[in-house]
């Protein structure tokens, strides 16, 4: 599912406008952007939460020449899934 047809759903299932629900779309996503750029966790229950996770540096090899590289840290976004929605997806929810 991509974005449009994100907004085509909840669209639907809400009986709002596309226009309406690719703005309250777009306001959600770009409310998670923010926090979690500021650091903050962001958790929506039964659904999951998202973070900011950190990656060291390390040294890697280049594929092509098998040369070794220095690969810089890095601010990486985690999700970590609710219960809720791990039983959706495993088929346990009641």
């Amino acid at each position: 599912m991509n974005k449009q047809e994100l907004i085509d759903a909840v669209a639907a299932a809400t009986g709002a406008s596309k226009a309406v629900t690719g703005e309250a779309v777009d306001a959600d996503i770009g409310a998670v952007t923010k926090a979690v750029v500021k650091g903050d966790t962001v958790q929506l229950v039964g659904f999951g939460s998202f973070s900011q996770g950190r990656r060291a540096a390390r040294t890697g090899r280049n594929p092509a020449t098998g040369e070794e590289i220095k690969i810089a840290a890095a601010k990486t976004v985690k999700f970590t899934a609710g219960k809720a929605f791990k039983d959706a997806v495993n088929g346990t929810r009641k």
